[in-house]
């Protein structure tokens, strides 16, 4: 089992012939993730890294069976390729796109409500399951196959945690970067829903930072769920300045319950294993694992 992506999954690369999208489809391709062609306007009916490039993500959908798409558009056009490959029927939508404009993601969220369709990112690393399939910019040689699940709004921390899970004798169902823009398709809840309901992950890592109530949500959720599983976290940017936005665009702090102390609290009331130093996440899941 896996979640979101696995061997059988379709894929296709939107924004297949820009530099940024032949980098990093080349990379998936050699992982052995399952590829099936590409798409960029105008030049439908080339082949691109071996693989057929489309004019339309419905062209792609009708002629490949692709289900799957991860978009590498710039941010202007970035948007629109999310509505257009949900229009399609692209049921796994997996946006890289930094920097999109709020106002546009507010009409592509609007957009994909009641489709049916799953929207991860945008700004974000993308998913992936361990041997099976990279959709997206992970270095995958990192990522071993086991029983931990991953969600994180930071692409780094979700490498630094899965290295640190198969250093200590544990592999990865499926890591899930959700990306840190302040408005993004699938939230941290849903994102350890879904982990939570997969039969092969034993224990979800749970990364998240200052700004915003997704962890809290989260952590909330998995405690009126009955904390079925053990749920490491950490929530990053504890020492940033008030009032001011750290890397991510989602990174505000709101309120009173967007600092990483309020939020390590909450996480705590709601049995959650906190760590106070990303360092120590790999020894907390070895020692809930036992």
């Amino acid at each position: 089992m896996s979640v979101l992506v696995n061997k059988n999954s379709k894929i296709i690369v939107q924004g297949f012939t820009g530099s940024e999208g032949t980098f990093h489809a080349s990379q998936m391709i050699e992982y052995g993730t399952n590829v099936v062609g590409g798409v960029t306007p105008g030049k439908g009916g080339t082949t691109h890294l071996d693989k057929p490039v489309f004019n339309t993500v419905k062209e792609a959908v009708e002629q490949a069976g692709a289900d799957t798409s991860i978009i590498f558009v710039p941010p202007a056009f970035a948007a629109d390729a999310i509505m257009e490959a949900a229009e399609a029927g692209i049921k796994v939508i997996i946006c890289i796109t930094e920097g999109i404009p709020v106002a546009d993601m507010i009409k592509a969220y609007d957009y994909i409500q009641g489709k049916d369709c799953r929207l991860v990112g945008p700004n974000c690393p993308g998913v992936i399951t361990p041997e099976e399939a990279k959709v997206g910019i992970m270095p995958g040689f990192v990522f071993k196959k086991g029983k931990v699940g991953i969600v994180s709004k930071s692409g780094t921390l979700t490498y630094e945690a899965a290295d640190q899970v198969v250093r200590q004798g544990f592999g990865i169902t499926t890591a899930i970067g959700i990306g840190g823009d302040p408005i993004i398709g699938t939230t941290t809840k849903e994102a350890v829903e879904l982990l939570m309901n997969d039969p092969e992950t034993e224990c979800i890592i749970m990364i998240g930072e200052i700004g915003g109530q997704l962890e809290a949500d989260a952590a909330r959720w998995v405690k009126a769920d009955g904390n079925r599983k053990p749920v490491v976290g950490f929530i990053a940017g504890e020492t940033a300045p008030k009032g001011r936005t750290m890397g991510h665009a989602g990174a505000i702090v709101g309120g009173a319950d967007d600092t990483a102390e309020a939020k390590k609290r909450i996480m705590r009331e709601n049995g959650i294993h906190v760590v106070d130093s990303p360092a120590e996440i790999g020894k907390k899941v070895k020692e809930v694992l036992g």
